[in-house]
């Protein structure tokens, strides 16, 4: 029997129960056609889940006034009936392999990306003043344009709409025209989206809410959107549908925003006017990007946990919780009545078998994120999600992965990241595969960033794991030299040895400059161990410290130097390059804050370098 007995149980959303209490948390993937309807690649990708072995696949961001009112240039639709069998359809590849099916409606409000774009203005509650920001002060030139595309467009513009009652009762007849849509199409439930500041959300709080008239003021005032809709979605679709509402359990950064108490008084007025769940997100100041990696991008692990039990506690309908759970800790909410289900996004981009692998207690065989956010930072510049450690994700129609026609015997010549996953493919798909890796351990030179990053020991574990499942066979310790390679008499040779740095010069006068590389390299690692330890902090040179480098490599060396209470000066790119270029914008942010917030010094533009003792 499976250890994860409450994660794996049957349970019950209103009149709909789920075999296990795992959903797909809804996200915008951009990989929907550009006409609103949902397409191959989007209707594949909810497939792979849905046979993984989640309880629910809620699709997400499900524009209810296509194309008013969307935030993605690639987002689905059900505003008309056009799109029906679209949803139709989505509905049964879910069910064909036993999970039940949702759809997220959602109107964007004052995000509404795709109206600024085709000049529209935006509809609010209220007219915001407009606040500058740093969203954008971290990108590259090249990301900072594919970012704002939409407000270079031809007759965009950014204006917005303060709404007239006649406008919100056309939004409340739009969503509720929509969950009739789903239910006629077959899908098993809907989610109306009150949170992310889309147009309810930001109606429900008092920072963008600022009317004086029954649609604001009071608490119940400014949440009778959200239930006028309710009851409206209730009247179209009768008692038994189910129906929930996903809210911020809070807003963070945002003067005046939604409180805990006050998300907790809505949620309990969602479940009178006829929610059957409240899903609990939360919201954070979206000028700014490392508040997104607080909410609603949550980088720490649970971080929403006690929002959602705050809710739970106020509630009689089931409470979704959401936000990093990893399956262990997802267990524990369970068993002690945090919540009832468990939504999980990345984890199942990374991995969509997880539920399917922890059933038949094979949890070391899930593939673990890496949360480096490529993910959303690819819909953030305005392209289709990717995963960095998961190559199928969002090519599920044109990557295959079937059985070879006949098998070859194949030499994979490194043994890091790439020439890890390329050996174990090739020998899941039937062929006799031999890795050469010149080091003692695999894992090549991601073995460095291991040093640093949790997930990454993780993820290179399970790499190596799950190769030698597949049958590779593994020459640790042995050059692919040219005898050794005609000895395996290969078919085929995949070349997987990377590539090589060289460092820059550095001259250093009483403060220790270290190239961020080379301070890695310097850490002895035994075979198979990539834990932190004493023989790491024995390599460190001092309290301060000074390192030369603006990639991935030296901002991440850098942020954990200074989480271990160094004093860092870190020594970057020229003026017109950015920080870590590598890293997706999401990640970026989260490591220059934590830089910030630890008082290290970032210095751009350093051609030479002399320090003296005081520089630091």
């Amino acid at each position: 029997m499976s250890r994860f007995e409450a994660l794996l149980s049957p349970g019950s959303i209103g009149r709909l129960v789920l075999r296990n209490r795992i959903v797909m948390t809804p996200m915008g993937t951009n990989q929907e056609r550009s006409d609103g309807h949902l397409g191959e690649a989007i209707l594949r990708y909810y497939e792979e889940r849905a046979r993984g072995g989640v309880g629910l696949v809620i699709a997400g961001v499900a524009s209810v006034c296509w194309p008013d009112g969307a935030a993605n240039p690639n987002q689905a639709a059900i505003s008309d009936d056009r799109f029906l069998p679209d949803w139709r359809e989505f509905a049964q590849r879910c069910h064909a392999h036993g999970a039940k099916s949702a759809v997220q409606l959602q109107h964007a409000g004052k995000v509404a990306v795709e109206d600024m774009a085709r000049g529209r203005p935006l509809w609010v509650p209220s007219v915001p003043e407009l606040k500058a920001g740093d969203l954008y002060s971290h990108l590259s030139r090249e990301e900072r344009q594919q970012a704002t595309a939409a407000l270079r467009a031809p007759g965009a513009r950014v204006a917005f709409h303060e709404m007239r009652a006649a406008e919100i009762t056309s939004l409340i007849e739009a969503f509720a025209s929509a969950a009739a849509r789903a239910q006629r199409a077959g899908v098993d439930g809907v989610e109306i989206h009150a949170g992310h500041g889309y147009a309810i959300a930001s109606f429900l709080s008092p920072a963008s809410n600022h009317r004086t008239d029954d649609w604001g003021g009071t608490l119940e005032g400014r949440a009778r959107l959200l239930v006028e809709t309710l009851r409206a979605v209730r009247a179209r679709v009768g008692a038994d549908y189910p129906v929930w509402v996903r809210l911020d359990g809070c807003e963070l950064r945002i003067a005046d925003g939604i409180s805990r108490e006050a998300a907790r008084q809505t949620a309990a007025l969602a479940a009178e006017a006829g929610a059957d769940a409240i899903h609990v997100s939360a919201y954070a100041d979206p000028t700014s990007g490392a508040a997104f990696t607080e909410a609603p991008l949550v980088h720490a692990p649970g971080g929403f946990l006690e929002l959602a039990a705050g809710i739970r506690k106020r509630v009689e309908v089931p409470v979704i919780a959401v936000g990093r759970i990893a399956p262990e800790k997802a267990e524990e909410v369970l068993r002690t009545g945090v919540a009832d289900f468990v939504a999980m996004g990345r984890k199942l981009l990374a991995d969509p078998e997880l539920p399917r692998k922890l059933a038949a207690s094979r949890e070391a065989a899930v593939r673990p994120c890496l949360y480096q956010y490529r993910c959303v930072g690819n819909v953030f510049l305005r392209k289709a999600a990717r995963c960095v450690v998961n190559p199928f994700m969002g090519r599920e129609t044109w990557l295959p992965l079937a059985p070879a026609e006949r098998a070859r015997t194949l030499v994979v010549v490194g043994g890091g990241p790439v020439g890890l996953e390329a050996a174990r493919l090739g020998a899941q798909r039937g062929h006799r595969v031999v890795l050469f890796e010149r080091e003692a351990a695999p894992g090549g030179r991601a073995r460095l960033a291991a040093h640093v990053s949790p997930e990454m020991r993780l993820y290179l574990r399970w790499a190596a794991s799950q190769a030698r499942a597949e049958g590779v066979e593994l020459r640790l310790g042995e050059a692919a030299d040219t005898r050794a390679v005609r000895e395996v008499a290969p078919d085929a040779v995949w070349l997987a040895s990377g590539a090589r740095r060289q460092p820059a010069p550095v001259v250093g006068a009483g403060v220790p400059v270290i190239e961020a590389e080379a301070m890695l390299e310097a850490v002895p690692l035994e075979q198979g161990d990539l834990q932190l330890g004493a023989s790491f902090d024995a390599a460190l040179p001092g309290p301060r410290i000074a390192i030369r480098g603006g990639d991935v490599i030296a901002v991440k060396l850098a942020e954990f130097l200074a989480q271990a209470g160094r004093a860092v000066l870190l020594l970057g790119p020229g003026p017109e390059a950015c920080w870590a270029p590598e890293m997706a914008p999401p990640r970026r942010w989260r490591a220059l804050d934590q830089l910030e917030r630890q008082r290290a010094r970032l210095v751009s533009g350093v051609r030479e370098l002399s320090l003296s003792p005081g520089a630091l």
